[in-house]
């Protein structure tokens, strides 16, 4: 793209990524307009190595540009990876293309079923599964879980494409808990993958995922990076400051009872691990529901996602949250693997992000309250408490800080905090629904 067919530039920020190896050009999810920034994240052999922003005066930015910075900012990931891939380098390029030996390169034969929870809302799904389709992992199977919809246009849009390894499937009752239990029914795959249908994959994201459950025999769920779509205005520039704790981390780690263990490139770990004090209650963490994955017969085991939270009840959220801390409690290790990438579109107006924002917070208290009616979970969070809610206070002032000189969006910390107060009796109502169904039921 030419300064001669790019418009003035204004405030926002188009979000590309640019691998280093060969000669490839930015590539984006949405195609640039008039933004006055890039954000890149710069990847070597599909290995993310983190963001670079630079100023737009019209023309993309500059491979050769990019190449530079790239080298002073990351030559300690970098030269880690070649030696990984038994590469020789000093960090300085050029780069030939991926090895055989490349640590993002796996040879699992294993059946992977990804599941997509949808609601009445074809026209996003339709791109969501457009991006579905340039998946390279071989042995895929695809579960659309259609949730109570109101009429056939999931259906359609899920037929019209036409690829064997697509299935659609409706789900009755509403909830996305209850529409990821079916998916989770449904699924064959040794390992399961759930993404949103507000997300475009990468094609290599399942190998991404593969390479999570790589890390460790006890690895029973793996999170990745969840890139920011693309910032148009106030409302997606909130979120995407708010977000960050998922949306910017581009080192691997792994989550054990323990902590946080780091693992190195070559496989090797630091096995003393880092305890924070909110471990396990800080699931924020550990990644989120837009990118997750499953040992299948684990989650089983733990009887799937709780119904009682989650989008479409009452209660908004939280079960993400909630099965993060399950796992660890299990013995089992959550891996956060950034390779596994996909691209997030945040919610692009005001009541859009406001209702968002709400459904955080009472997903939050929402899980939080049901920690505190266990008896195995109720002191361990009591205990923690007061650090959380410093946590919270903190998390807000680094949205703030983030935000830079941009004004947040009018009302959108009210009503998250309206919504952490709301939260416990939600749940609590939550559950009676629940329980009024299992009776109608029998």
């Amino acid at each position: 793209m030419t300064a001669a067919n790019v418009p003035p530039t204004e405030a926002g920020t188009w979000c590309a990524e640019w691998e280093m190896s060969g000669d490839r050009a930015l590539r984006a999810v949405r195609p640039r307009t008039a933004q006055a920034t890039a954000r890149v994240l710069v990847r070597l052999h599909g290995e993310p190595l983190g963001y670079l922003v630079v100023p737009l005066d019209g023309a993309d930015p500059d491979p050769g540009d990019l190449a530079r910075t790239a080298h002073r900012q990351f030559a300690d990931r970098i030269t880690a990876h070649l030696v990984a891939e038994g590469l020789a380098g000093d960090g300085n390029g050029p780069y030939p293309a991926a090895q055989p030996s490349c640590p993002n390169r796996t040879a699992a034969e294993e059946l992977v079923t990804v599941v997509v929870c949808t609601r009445d809302r074809a026209a996003t799904l339709a791109g969501c599964l457009d991006r579905l389709r340039q998946l390279t992992y071989p042995h895929l199977e695809i579960v659309i879980v259609d949730n109570a919809p109101s009429d056939d246009s999931t259906r359609q849009v899920v037929e019209a494409v036409a690829d064997q390894r697509f299935r659609y499937v409706v789900e009755p009752r509403p909830g996305l808990s209850r529409a990821r239990n079916r998916g989770l029914a449904e699924a064959r795959g040794t390992w399961l993958a759930y993404t949103d249908d507000d997300v475009a994959v990468d094609p290599d994201w399942v190998q991404g995922l593969v390479r999570g459950f790589g890390r460790r025999a006890d690895v029973g769920c793996v999170t990745g990076l969840v890139a920011t779509a693309g910032i148009d205005g106030a409302a997606e520039e909130y979120f995407d400051a708010r977000a960050a704790s998922w949306s910017t981390r581009c080192e691997p780690a792994l989550f054990d009872r323990r902590g946080q263990v780091t693992p190195a490139v070559d496989g090797s770990q630091d096995t003393a691990g880092t305890q924070d004090a909110l471990h396990p209650y800080s699931p924020g963490i550990f990644g989120t529901g837009a990118n997750l994955a499953f040992d299948r017969a684990f989650l089983v085991e733990l009887g799937g996602f709780d119904e009682a939270l989650g989008a479409g009840t009452r209660t908004r959220g939280g079960e993400d949250l909630d099965v993060f801390v399950r796992v660890l409690r299990a013995g089992r290790t959550i891996a956060y693997e950034p390779a596994a990438l996909v691209w997030h579109h945040h919610r692009a107006d005001r009541a859009a992000l406001l209702a968002q924002m709400f459904g955080y917070g009472t997903g939050l208290s929402a899980f939080i309250t049901k920690c505190l009616l266990q008896p195995g979970t109720r002191r361990e969070v009591l205990g923690r408490i007061p650090l959380g809610l410093r946590r919270m206070a903190g998390i807000r002032a680094q949205t703030g800080e983030r935000l830079a000189d941009a004004a947040a969006p009018r009302g959108a910390l009210l009503r998250e905090f309206l919504g952490f107060g709301a939260g416990p009796a939600l749940y609590l109502r939550s559950r009676r629904d629940l329980r009024a169904h299992a009776r109608g039921g029998r």
